[in-house]
């Protein structure tokens, strides 16, 4: 693992609340200079600042606003899907299109190897470059991407394998062809599907987690989400766009759609928070991969343990009680469940057995 001190963003790459780091960057950045000229061993001073700024770090992202938490999750350093499937799948091997339109690049689907585990990744794909930028739409699916996805995912469950899914998209593209190819009734699929597929489903929140494009490949028997990344039901720009009519009032949004780690967890919606380096994902990537392939070997081996009918009843209790409260006192258990059977009967189950509401 690369030391606590290793901080700096390769290229700079500081946001707005990190002006002082990026001063006492500087700083060290100068002594080094007057070192090399001067011949001068400056060592002890630059460890002095080093200290400062690595505790000027653990202060700032201790109390991150959600803005803050939303710009972090952003960062153009920040490890993409890309960095997951080099550092941490074994033997990937993608798998391409969905038999029916084309190939989306703003989701990549394959089989690979984590830990000890074969698995199917399917990923969310914001590109690198900005010519993988424009390929993939900057991470924000077509149809033919949640098709894709599902056709692998049967693929998966066909052979046993578990799904792991790795979420980072600001949302579904929202484009006319995409509308005109069925983007809603295509994600609505993946909801349903993967609520019964019957091999353990493991999703990771690695960025941003927007509306219901995060959502169609999220319905799993976990759900975890990186320290600094966000979860949201719309973007803040978004919900400020249709709540005041100005795009300005993004950081109230923020604040207000509860969308950070810590809110979602105090929720119950989310199973997991893994931690970040000190200063965010974007400081050291190999640490931040290294953390979310020791949570995903320790998941999965927990959900292969466990028999596929009460994996598969377990994760329909799970989605059936996400928002439901008692008066606020908390959580409310989830309601009795027939036997599985067809989602008509027990739906129909859940509303004989329900109290009468008032």
């Amino acid at each position: 693992m690369a030391p606590e001190g290793n901080s700096k963003p390769s290229g700079g790459g500081y946001l707005d609340f990190e002006q002082k780091v990026a001063d006492l960057e500087r700083q060290m950045d100068e002594l080094r200079k007057l070192s090399a000229q001067k011949g001068i061993d400056y060592i002890v001073e630059i460890r002095r600042i080093e200290k400062d700024k690595i505790g000027e770090l653990k202060r700032l992202y201790a109390g991150l606003t959600a803005w803050q938490t939303v710009q972090v999750a952003r960062h153009p350093q920040r490890p993409l899907l890309a960095d997951y499937l080099n550092l941490m799948v074994q033997d990937f091997r993608e798998l391409h299109g969905d038999r029916c339109f084309g190939d989306d690049r703003a989701i990549v689907t394959g089989i690979g190897q984590i830990a000890r585990t074969k698995v199917l990744i399917v990923g969310q794909n914001k590109g690198k470059t900005t010519k993988e930028k424009i390929a993939c739409n900057f991470g924000c699916p077509n149809p033919e991407g949640y098709r894709k996805a599902l056709a692998k995912m049967r693929f998966a469950e066909k052979y046993g394998l578990p799904v792991v899914t790795l979420i980072d998209t600001p949302g579904a593209y929202p484009g006319i062809g995409a509308e005109e190819r069925g983007q809603a009734q295509a994600i609505a699929l993946n909801l349903c599907e993967m609520s019964r597929l019957k091999v353990p489903i493991v999703s990771i929140c690695i960025g941003e987690g927007g509306s219901g494009g995060a959502l169609g490949i999220a319905v799993g028997d976990r759900l975890a989400m990186l320290e600094f990344a966000y979860y949201s039901v719309i973007s803040p720009e978004g919900c400020a766009a249709i709540l005041w009519r100005d795009g300005s009032q993004a950081p109230d949004a923020a604040a207000a759609l509860k969308l950070t780690s810590r809110e979602l967890h105090k929720l119950g919606l989310v199973d997991a928070i893994i931690p970040e380096p000190v200063g965010g994902a974007q400081r050291n990537v190999h640490d931040t991969v290294h953390n979310v392939e020791s949570y995903l070997a320790k998941t999965l081996a927990e959900l292969n343990r466990m028999k596929l009918s009460d994996l598969v009843e377990a994760r329909y209790r799970k989605w059936r009680s996400v928002g439901s409260a008692s008066l606020g006192k908390g959580p409310k258990a989830a309601p009795t469940i027939a036997p599985i059977a067809s989602t008509g009967r027990r739906v129909a189950a859940e509303r004989d057995s329900s109290p009468a509401k008032v």
